[in-house]
């Protein structure tokens, strides 16, 4: 498996290496007068490339956190709902020592 993953990220950094030299070419960005550069098109699109990933790791992040969120919200019930049957079970369980079910009839 190892020597699968290697040749995956071999054939990864070939591929961009590949692509970079063939996309050299300068593309000047403007925007008003803030920004005004000139950039690689390679460096453009991984740039783009690069925020994509944060962005979907940072809405990853924050599905993580809800989940884990409603994951103690959710055990604290089942913690409380067991501790409630075990009172349940306790409490019918000393009806049946005195002769009485849980109506309270013999």
């Amino acid at each position: 498996m190892r020597i699968f993953f290697t040749v995956v990220v071999v054939c990864i950094v070939i591929f961009i290496i590949s692509f970079s030299l063939q996309n050299a070419s300068a593309v000047p960005l403007k925007y008003y007068d803030i920004l005004n550069v000139t950039l690689p098109a390679y460096m453009l699109m991984f740039i783009a490339f690069l925020a994509g990933v944060i962005f979907t790791g940072l809405m990853g992040l924050v599905e993580r956190l809800n989940l884990t969120k409603t994951n103690r919200q959710l055990s604290k019930t089942v913690r409380d709902l067991r501790r409630e049957m075990r009172t349940q079970d306790i409490l019918s369980g000393d009806d049946e020592k005195n002769g009485t079910n849980a109506a309270g009839e013999p």
